[in-house]
């Protein structure tokens, strides 16, 4: 076994082939395509372009190794993501760097997400030992009634570029834990640090089978995950993504009635009280919302301000998004990437563009940053925002802060709830009262009060209305992985 300690050179962390059964394998059909850095538009590599017939292989190989390991004790399971674990820990240097690589964040938020990763797989280790039934008190004489959870089986994991290493850890962690066996595909634009991930998976003792990962691009993904959805062996999709394919998944795999955990859009409200410290709640908006550029579904869409405070906020605000770093993640100073992509630039600039024509106030930002390239966006304060506006009800995913006015706590309720999106929202207050009628107001999964960064571990992440539905994290994100069967035993009288 390799020592648990093991650093590997950022270049052996780079793999190309698809993870089946537990070799590295090219696309059936023979095919690759590039993954590009974001800061530079070169090519980093070139990854199997996989389709039908490769997520049928890994299925093949899921299905397999899926009785073994649903029948491995807790503690072994436990132990092999404990080891998993060390390994991450041990390369979270140049995983940070492979992280900011593809995806474009600074170098110290790449290693901040390998940590965070790693965090889940620790959590699930712990978990993998508590997974509880229960002994139903006795109805009738001679019969004994009890519960207990079983693994749901194979489970096809679809994750998305912005934390390419988080979101597929949060979910092969916990799916491991339970006793399920894994197919995944990350998204095409940032492969490699998922397939890193499975190269220490391996390197820890997951059996052949156990986690399978595919690379396809956006064209072929679409008939690889295809078949996921219509084999009967894949019986749960857990899925970190945009709302209007959280609802084709769900539609396209009711023909066997898969269990979903669907983590969707979010359009986060920020409301800033003017019993609020000011400093604290500028402090927590940057936080909040200039994480990877602002390309986060937690990260606030919207920032409410009571009028009282608004100017003063606005000018705080302003000054500290104005001093930011934009720079490559080559520049260790750098606190703003570049946007994963063209396109993202596009609607940036769109919203921003719509905005300012329907009367906001550009404060600092608002423009391209072409000298660095073509995805790059300065990050951006706009003041007077209206509803009436295309980032009111569209998320930006981008460094864009729309600061509207309000005048009284019932207002700002109304308004932050104005969406059909409850991922996350957020409120600043000093008053107790309103503390707590305001929690329990906010039609949303997540709520920080006085506090910006929400993400753990050890907390449930997920979200209401067309923001999904299951749990990620926690005790409550083992149960998504998890049936529950009921046993009945009689003629014990």
């Amino acid at each position: 076994m390799t020592p648990m300690t093991t650093r590997y050179p950022l270049s052996a962390l780079i793999r190309s082939g698809n993870f089946i059964d537990g070799q590295w394998v090219s696309a059936a059909s023979g095919t690759r395509f590039a993954v590009t850095d974001p800061a530079t538009g070169k090519t980093i590599a070139e990854v199997a372009d996989s389709d039908a017939n490769d997520a049928r292989a890994a299925t093949d190989a899921a299905a397999r190794a899926f009785p073994a390991w649903r029948d491995t004790l807790p503690a072994e399971r436990a132990a092999v993501l404990r080891r998993w674990h060390a390994l991450i820990v041990a390369n979270a240097g140049e995983l940070g760097q492979l992280i900011s690589l593809e995806q474009g964040k600074p170098l110290h938020e790449g290693r901040g997400e390998a940590m965070y990763g790693a965090s889940y797989v620790a959590w699930f280790a712990d978990e993998a030992t508590r997974i509880y039934g229960d002994l139903i008190p006795q109805q009738q004489r001679g019969k004994r009634m009890s519960a207990v959870k079983e693994p749901v089986g194979v489970v096809a994991a679809i994750t998305p570029w912005n934390f390419p290493l988080a979101m597929i850890a949060r979910k092969i962690a916990p799916a491991l834990a339970a006793g399920c066996t894994v197919v995944g595909k990350p998204a095409e634009d940032t492969p490699l640090t998922a397939l890193a991930l499975a190269m220490l998976a391996h390197e820890a003792g997951v059996p052949p089978g156990v986690l399978n990962l595919i690379c396809a691009s956006r064209e072929r993904g679409v008939t690889a995950v295809a078949d996921w959805l219509a084999d009967s062996r894949v019986r749960k999709i857990t899925f970190t993504g945009s709302t209007p394919v959280g609802k084709h998944l769900a539609r396209e795999s009711a023909g066997t009635l898969k269990k979903l955990s669907l983590e969707l859009g979010g359009n986060a409200p920020f409301i800033v009280f003017d019993d609020a410290d000011l400093d604290a709640a500028v402090d927590g908006l940057m936080a909040a919302k200039f994480r990877n550029g602002g390309q986060t579904c937690v990260c606030p869409n919207r920032v409410y301000v009571q009028s009282g405070v608004f100017e003063r906020f606005a000018d705080k605000l302003a000054t500290r998004v104005a001093a930011l770093k934009v720079a490559p993640a080559t520049d260790p100073a750098a606190q703003i990437g570049p946007m994963i992509n063209a396109r993202a630039v596009e609607k940036i600039a769109r919203h921003v563009d719509d905005a300012v024509s329907r009367g906001a106030r550009v404060l600092t930002g608002g423009k391209r940053l072409a000298e660095l390239g073509p995805n790059w966006y300065a990050p951006t304060v706009l003041a007077d925002a209206t509803p009436d506006m295309q980032l009111s009800c569209e998320e930006t995913f981008g460094p864009v802060v729309p600061l509207f006015r309000f005048d009284d706590e019932a207002e700002a309720i109304r308004a932050a709830n104005d969406t059909p999106y409850g991922l996350a929202a957020y409120f600043y207050s000093q008053d107790v009262r309103r503390i707590d009628r305001v929690a329990r107001q906010l039609e949303a999964g997540i709520v920080g009060i006085n506090e910006g960064a929400l993400a753990s571990e050890a907390a449930p992440f997920g979200g209401v209305k067309e923001s999904g539905y299951g749990r990620e994290g926690s005790k409550y994100g083992l149960d998504d992985y998890l049936s529950i069967k009921y046993l009945c035993q009689g003629g014990l009288a």
